[in-house]
């Protein structure tokens, strides 16, 4: 065949560049991001005792606050099915409620209630997020796993194989999010509870190597949520539920891609279309070190406030100040001006001026967290509720206090050793008298504060079992839940089980 030149091809395709488009559509090999992942879910061995142990007071402090979650309603206005009505046969259970669902489903149910306070725990790093949130996935699928797999006769799940899922999830989101700011590029944090619950779900499901290639590369091929409903002017409760979408989504594809459904082998590199230029500035994901269980061993709990973690610090420091004032005799009518010396990535989400328009505005506002703790001498969920935030002596605090940036604390925010998250508080009198600053660096529910903090876990799970059991449901769920060896023993759907009402 005659091979036209470039001035005849008007109109007609040429050989030439079918050629060259043949060379470009070949296939290439998978991106190596996607096969390390795949290829961890798939073969890493879980040997460490503390990533089981605290795996396990992750797991009753997720649950816990999806518990307290459910006494909201405009988080249970979203529960249940997507058709009013339907049951499904062997289908996953929603804790605390009479829900039993398809696994896609209950997810979006479980990781929308377990997320709606920002009350459990948190990754802070290039990225923050909330590695808990895969359980919504993780829980879902092996409920559903385990009932299908009793009605033909064979064996469930185990909690073990949960609490195995919770900790490679929370792996994947992590070390991701170690050198890689997808705020900085607008994006949201739950694309890693995508990808996490994606590669998590489908070793579950009992999907192939390939399959489960296939299954990671749809998660990064959608479009992603941006952070716009995080920050002002547009902050909204769709924070509270966007992680129940993304693992709802993560099953859905999984489930798509045990169908034989196709995947992209580089959908990160591909050039022009692919996620890095699309999404990333053209820059190469950038990890710290290999996937392991050090997220699980280091994550953070929250504990004490139901406030945005890079302002915990600020909060408990905010009720030491509280404590001194009532001891001096003084008021906050007194307080001219109060100085939070603070880390970068707490004045970049939560240093907030100005008009608060909603629960989700108010938690994300270091200031009104401050202001609430001072005033009140507490911290909780409720106190961001409008009945609360009606309270004019709030704003009128929240207009004295300034943020200003530490470097050494922002150098020590990423530090792998340290991974502090401080602030320090001064009050300044209208007298022109101080008091002493209150410096926190790092909240109670820090790995370096473990002994301290699982005490106050464990009672803040008490506390959120008895919003919505009685004392002999609630002592059932305890028996097991406080028992490392009988929780990992118990079958999946048992264990779910104890939690309905």
């Amino acid at each position: 065949m005659q091979s036209f030149p470039k001035e005849r091809c008007r109109g007609l395709p040429c050989l030439n560049d079918m050629k060259s488009a043949k060379r470009a559509a070949k296939r290439n090999d998978w991106d190596p991001v996607l096969v390390d992942i795949v290829d961890y879910v798939a073969n890493y061995p879980i040997k460490s005792p503390l990533a089981y142990v605290t795996a396990r007071n992750c797991l009753i402090d997720t649950l816990g606050c999806g518990l307290e979650a459910l006494e909201y309603p405009a988080c249970t206005k979203l529960m249940g099915p997507i058709v009013p009505g339907t049951i499904v046969p062997n289908g996953a259970k929603v804790p605390g409620t009479q829900f039993q669902l398809d696994p896609v489903q209950a997810a979006f149910n479980i990781g929308s209630m377990i997320r709606w306070l920002d009350f459990n725990d948190t990754w802070l790093a290039a990225e923050w997020g909330h590695p808990s949130d895969n359980l919504g996935a993780i829980l879902a699928v092996a409920d559903w796993l385990s009932r299908n797999a009793i009605a033909a006769g064979k064996q469930p799940l185990t909690m073990r194989d949960v609490l195995t899922g919770m900790i490679k999830a929370h792996e994947i989101q992590g070390c991701i999010a170690l050198e890689n700011s997808f705020n900085k590029v607008g994006l949201d944090h739950v694309v890693l509870v995508k990808v996490a619950s994606t590669a998590v779900v489908s070793q579950l499901l009992g999907l192939s190597r390939d399959e489960t290639l296939n299954a990671v590369s749809l998660a990064w091929v959608d479009g992603q949520s941006l952070r716009t409903y995080r920050h002002a002017p547009n902050t909204g409760s769709r924070k509270s539920w966007a992680a129940g979408d993304a693992t709802a989504r993560a099953v859905r594809l999984a489930l798509m891609a045990r169908t034989g459904e196709m995947g992209y082998p580089t959908v990160l590199s591909a050039k022009t279309w692919g996620f890095y230029d699309v999404l990333f500035k053209g820059k190469p994901f950038a990890f710290q070190r290999k996937y392991g269980s050090y997220v699980m061993e280091n994550i953070l709990f929250k504990i004490s406030f139901p406030a945005e973690f890079h302002g915990q610090t600020g909060a408990e420091a905010a009720m030491s100040l509280h404590a001194e004032l009532r001891k001096l005799g003084r008021s906050i009518e007194d307080i001219g001006k109060i100085t939070i010396r603070t880390h970068e990535a707490c004045i970049r989400i939560i240093d907030k001026q100005g008009p608060l328009h909603n629960p989700a505005d108010r938690d994300h506002c270091v200031q009104y967290m401050v202001a609430v703790a001072l005033i009140y001498g507490r911290l909780t969920a409720a106190d961001y509720e409008d009945a609360v935030a009606a309270d004019p002596r709030i704003d009128v605090l929240r207009d004295k206090i300034v943020c200003v940036e530490d470097p050494q604390f922002t150098k020590d925010y990423h530090d792998p050793e340290k991974r502090s998250i401080a602030n320090a508080l001064t009050i300044e009198f209208n007298d022109g008298k101080k008091l002493k600053e209150i410096v926190v660096e790092y909240p109670i529910g820090h790995k370096r504060r473990r002994k301290d903090g699982i005490p106050l876990l464990e009672a803040k799970f008490r506390t959120n079992l008895a919003r919505r059991f009685p004392a002999r449901q609630q002592q059932a769920i305890l028996d097991v839940s406080l028992d490392q060896a009988a929780l990992e023993k118990m079958a999946v759907n048992e264990y779910v089980d104890l939690y309905v009402i």
